[in-house]
């Protein structure tokens, strides 16, 4: 059995209780680590309190948007989460340009209702 520490964890942004759990068992199958932010000012307190690999980020969460969280992502003074790759998920894709998401700093994007085959594709292939 492999340790603990070489599983990556992900840090879910997700303000609705029913994606959330579903997505954290997707990903807890799939042998990730998962820490679960309820908004957006939950997001940097998460990322400095944990060690995250990626981030799914919900563009419509509540206090700060998706992008807003992504942009203050990018502009952290800590090169570790500046870095992470973050995988956008939202109902809304249609109001968004794919030019916005990489203006914010999203490495990539699903929409919603989630199809969890690609969610662990997109992780897989961001994250590892």
């Amino acid at each position: 059995m492999t340790p603990l520490t070489t599983a990556k964890t992900i840090l879910i942004a997700e303000d609705s209780s029913v994606i959330q759990s579903l997505t954290r068992k997707i990903l807890e199958q799939q042998k990730y680590r998962v820490v679960v932010a309820k908004n957006g000012g939950e997001v940097l307190k998460q990322l400095e309190a944990h060690h995250v690999d990626g981030v799914l980020m919900d563009i419509n969460i509540p206090f700060k948007d998706g992008l807003e969280c992504t942009r203050d992502i990018r502009q952290h003074a800590d090169a570790r989460i500046r870095q992470l790759p973050i995988i956008a998920i939202t109902g809304n894709a249609n109001n968004y340009s794919m030019e916005q998401f990489r203006e914010a700093g999203i490495t990539d994007y699903l929409p919603k209702p989630l199809d969890f085959d690609a969610l662990v594709r997109a992780v897989r292939q961001h994250v590892g």
